[in-house]
């Protein structure tokens, strides 16, 4: 499900890019050359369609990165076999009850609260 999400997500960024492309195709297609784009005025606009379809590649290569970089990290080794998870659980609680056992042994106990008689000369008088 993650897989095609992350292509989803590729694709939608894809999109402007190939809608600029298309664009700056049609534009060079019409005019016949960049030569000819200048002539008749198209320069500037065929300039900066090549500069918004570059930024907005810029996400698109990121994401592709992120996909392939995934799907390398996933793939399992021939060398090693697969045991499963390498996190040992019960070295893991017993270091968590060693650890508590240390902080309750060195933290201090605090003194008990002191009382004191009840006070007598402010608030209601008790009769």
């Amino acid at each position: 499900m993650r897989d095609r999400k992350s292509l989803f997500g590729v694709g939608s960024v894809l999109l402007p890019v190939l809608y600029c492309a298309g664009l700056l195709y049609y534009f060079l297609d019409f005019s016949g050359s960049v030569q000819e784009a200048e002539a008749i005025g198209l320069g500037p606009t065929v300039l900066g369609l090549g500069v918004i379809g570059l930024l907005f590649s810029i996400p698109m290569i990121m994401k592709a990165g992120r996909l392939v970089g995934r799907a390398r990290a996933r793939r399992p080794d021939d060398d090693e076999p697969d045991t499963g998870s390498s996190i040992d659980a019960d070295a893991a609680i017993a270091r968590y009850k060693a650890r508590q056992a240390e902080e309750r042994d060195s933290t201090p106990v605090a003194p008990p609260p002191r009382t004191s008689a009840p006070r007598t000369g402010f608030g209601r008088r008790n009769r």
